[in-house]
């Protein structure tokens, strides 16, 4: 297991998902003691060999990363009402189980308000499909909120991470 790791699917690099992603993993590792945000696997770099036939090292050294990583921030978008097709390519080429013992953080941009179930109702069941402990709540951003980030950050990273150190604490036992 190595820490957090944040990760981002926006297809657009340098997005705004991206910055509210690395702020929120060094938000969460401030209250869990970690060094955050750790490694970040940012898949607007990893789009080309995501779709392209074979075998690319890029792509596999991003899923051993997120794999092995003890909280995952996961990151998107919200298109059409759910996470990018890009996170979701990506995340299809863990094995059942992969985030076994991994604390996920799920995190959706979006512009209308109106999308705000989406990180509960469709990200939460892919990550915990994968095994991954996903406490509650997933962070559900407002584009307009982005302005004042901390002022959102803060008190939903006070709410889950007592619940990520519970599960951190429970793993280190086992």
């Amino acid at each position: 297991m190595s820490g957090i790791v944040t990760l981002v699917g926006n297809p657009r690099g340098g997005s705004r998902t991206y910055d509210a992603a690395v702020r929120a993993a060094e938000t969460v590792a401030g209250r869990l003691g970690l060094d955050g945000p750790g490694e970040i696997v940012d898949l607007a770099a990893a789009a080309p060999q995501l779709l392209a036939p074979g075998a690319s090292a890029a792509v596999e050294i991003a899923l051993e990363q997120v794999a092995e990583a003890e909280v995952l921030v996961v990151a998107s978008p919200t298109y059409k009402g759910t996470y990018t097709g890009l996170l979701k390519v990506f995340l299809d080429r863990l094995p059942g189980g992969a985030l076994a013992g991994t604390v996920a953080l799920p995190l959706l941009v979006m512009g209308d308000a109106g999308h705000a179930l989406a990180v509960e109702v469709h990200l939460r069941p892919l990550l915990v499909e994968l095994g991954a402990v996903v406490p509650t709540p997933g962070l559900a951003l407002l584009e307009s909120q982005l302005a004042d980030l901390d002022a959102h950050l803060g008190p939903w990273a006070d709410r889950v991470a007592p619940q990520a150190a519970a599960v951190l604490r429970e793993g280190a036992r086992a």
